[in-house]
């Protein structure tokens, strides 16, 4: 999901850029540098995910001029390697769709915040919710923090894109409706689907690399 034209004002644009800005420095400074360096089994997850992913966003559909639709994946890299390594592993994928000519450079930043960037975030808080609530299955982060955190990642990152569409004026809020947000929850099954499926399989045969997964929680 990503604007494949460059459909944004020089206001939103700014807006977008400094948003950018403002998340990928919290996202460095949440990164835990001294762990990433010694560990290589971290370092080929972090290049490896940004590989695939690049790769996978090839597999697009259009809706309507300047409108993308394709599975994220960044859910289950989230609860891989935790926020901070998340988004910089999609900004690398990013980079991947400019040079292949998937999206234009110009929008760089807003397709970074809509593609990487909240998905991480709403990833990262629900799972910091299902931690608190202490859930002793380990089904409730499977099906929270792996299904669940997809779709509603999907679903945010889908309506701030639209909101950036509707208020810089390039469709209006009945065409988005009819285009675009409708089709929302058809979007959010197979993203919540293969995230989960992928967090399943991890948790069951490599749960050492969900660096996110408390173990001692669960029975």
């Amino acid at each position: 999901m990503g604007m494949t034209e460059n459909l944004l004002s020089t206001g939103q644009w700014l807006v977008t850029a400094v948003l950018f800005a403002f998340i990928l420095l919290a996202a460095v400074r949440s990164i835990d540098w001294q762990t990433l360096r010694r560990d290589n089994a971290l370092q080929h997850s972090l290049f490896g995910a940004a590989v695939i992913l690049g790769f996978v966003w090839q597999l697009r559909a259009g809706i309507s001029p300047g409108l993308s639709i394709h599975i994220f994946g960044i859910t289950v890299i989230t609860l891989m390697l935790g926020w901070g390594l998340a988004v910089l592993s999609g900004l690398m994928a990013l980079v991947i769709t400019v040079v292949t000519g998937k999206e234009p450079p110009v929008m760089y930043a807003a397709n970074a915040l809509i593609t990487v960037m909240i998905p991480a975030l709403v990833t990262h808080a629900i799972m910091l919710w299902e931690r608190r609530r202490n859930f002793r299955n380990f089904f409730a982060y499977i099906f929270f923090c792996g299904f669940f955190a997809a779709g509603f990642s999907v679903a945010a990152a889908g309506l701030v894109m639209c909101l950036l569409l509707w208020t810089g004026g390039v469709y209006s809020f009945d065409e988005l409706i009819h285009e675009y947000i409708r089709y929302l929850p058809l979007f959010m099954i197979p993203e919540g689907f293969i995230n989960g499926a992928f967090v399943t399989g991890l948790m069951v045969f490599h749960p050492d690399r969900l660096s996110t997964l408390d173990q001692r929680r669960y029975r």
